[in-house]
Parts: C-alpha cells; sequence; structure tokens
C-alpha cells in the first residue's frame, strides 16, 4: 500500500479497480465518490477519475484491497489475474466484471484459487457510463457474497445467483443470445428498409410491435414458430433472397431461414416415425 495514503485508507473500504476505461472509470469514479479508497490500475495513459489514486502496476493495485475488480477485456483477464493475485491479501476478494464465456470464468476462479484467492464472478446487466455504480450486476461464485456486501454498502446494486464461478456469466450471455440478436435483426431489417426507400416505414412498424410486447409475446413467439415453421422457412427464404437484390447480407434473415429449415425438418421426420 502506497506510503502517502495508507492513514487515509485504514477506515475505509479499499477497491482496486484494474481498466480505467469507460466502464471501469465510471465505477472507479463512483465508488470515490462514494467514500471508498480506490486504486486504479491501467496500462494505457487513460485519465485517472477524480478521488482515485493511480498505481504504477496490478500488483500495487491490489496489495491491501478489500476488492479487486477486473474490469478491462476478457481477452485479457487471465493475464490482468495473475499479474496482480499474488498482491492479494487474506479475506480479499478478485471479482472479474469482464463478459466471458462461464469455462472463462470457471478457468479464472482456478486460478485465484490456486493463489488462496476467493473468486467472484461479476456480471455487468446494462450499459455503465449511464448508470456508474448504480449498474445492475449479478454475481456468483465463493466470493460473491462478500464481494456484494462491500460494493452494495456503497451503492452499488448486486444481486447473488447461487452457484459456481460461470452462473453469473452464463445468465448474462442467455439475455444477450435475446437482446444483441434482436438489436442485429433491427439493425438489419432498418438497412434493408433503407436500400428499399422505406427505412421509415420499416422503423415505425418495429417500434408498433415493441410497444405491444405483454406477458404472452414470448409464448407467442416461440409457438408460432414451430407451428408454422414450414411456411416461415420459405418466407425467410424469400426474404434473405429480396434482401440479397437489395445489396444487403441478409445475415440475420439467412440464420432465422436456417434455423426454421431445421425445426421444420424436425417435424417432419417426428410425423415419419
Amino acid at each position: 500500500m502506497p506510503s502517502d495514503t495508507s492513514s487515509e485508507e485504514d477506515a475505509r473500504t479499499v477497491v482496486a479497480v484494474l481498466g480505467l476505461g469507460e466502464a471501469g472509470g465510471s465505477l472507479a469514479g463512483d465508488l470515490a465518490s462514494a467514500g471508498a479508497a480506490v486504486r486504479g490500475y491501467d496500462p494505457a495513459a487513460v485519465p485517472v477519475p477524480e478521488g482515485v489514486t493511480r498505481t504504477g502496476s496490478e500488483a500495487e493495485a491490489a496489495a491491501g484491497a478489500h476488492v479487486v475488480l477486473s474490469v478491462n477485456s476478457a481477452s485479457a483477464a487471465q493475464g490482468v489475474l495473475l499479474a496482480g493475485v499474488g498482491s492479494v491479501g487474506p479475506g480479499a476478494v478478485w471479482a472479474d466484471l469482464n463478459t466471458a464465456s462461464p469455462g472463462a470464468k470457471r478457468e479464472l476462479a482456478h486460478t485465484a484459487a490456486e493463489h488462496g484467492v476467493d473468486f467472484a464472478d461479476f456480471a455487468i446487466m446494462a450499459p455503465v457510463p449511464r448508470r456508474g455504480l448504480r449498474v445492475p450486476m449479478l454475481a456468483s461464485g465463493p466470493g460473491a457474497a462478500a464481494a456484494a456486501r462491500l460494493l452494495s454498502d456503497l451503492g452499488a446494486y448486486v444481486a447473488l445467483i447461487e452457484g459456481p464461478p460461470g452462473r453469473a456469466a452464463e445468465r448474462k450471455l442467455l439475455r444477450s443470445v435475446f437482446f444483441k440478436g434482436l438489436a442485429a435483426a433491427v439493425v438489419e431489417a432498418l438497412e434493408a428498409g433503407r436500400a428499399a426507400g422505406c427505412e421509415e416505414w420499416v422503423r415505425e412498424n418495429i417500434v408498433s410491435e415493441l410497444s405491444q410486447a405483454d406477458a404472452g409475446t414470448v409464448d407467442r413467439l416461440v409457438q408460432g414458430t414451430h407451428r408454422h415453421a414450414v411456411r416461415r422457412t420459405a418466407e425467410m427464404s424469400a426474404a434473405a433472397d429480396m434482401l440479397g437484390e437489395l445489396g444487403v447480407q441478409p445475415r440475420v434473415a439467412a440464420a432465422s431461414r436456417d434455423l426454421l429449415a431445421e425445426l421444420a425438418a424436425g417435424k417432419s421426420a417426428q410425423r415419419d416415425a
């Protein structure tokens, strides 16, 4: 712990934030405003939020911290953990906030356990810049409860998920299949509408459909997709062809066509059995 800050940190929760980009910087700034002693490290020359102490390495930031927040990228998470975990003291928690697969989170947890450090798998469930520390988060793993308690006392919103590391990541990515897939479909539909000269009409249709969604919408979508798979395969095949004619690559339309074709083939096989 740096000598010029140790006396100030003694009575406060000490948080290390590794990665001070858009998400990490926002969280670090809010944690400092909430009264935590925040130490930040980022290998890039990024600005340090007000109230955050810049450190020279992951190990320096992590030494003496009650909780370490790794907020960099999934590809860098293992290297960051190896660089800093040796400095984590007894009872502290290493919380990984990066978007990664459940398997990757379990590997990180295994590495932390080899160094005698409790690990928490955190999943950030909304954009951080608009919400900062109040962004909804999920947490699982052996260190989840302790990390959630420390961060919640500072104003964070953390919901605990029962189970091992990877469960929080699993929930986030399952949601991403739907939400990011929906976003991709909207982008493709609007691009096609623009190419066809009726982008605003397509936009209005999308807004109308989303506005009318209710608790029964999911059931209707699932049941209709299975019941009408044969007809909808032909419809989406025509849609994919149309996008090609408009000069728009039919990534989502073609994927929908292929999924529907598989469902239709499965229904046919069941009838023939």
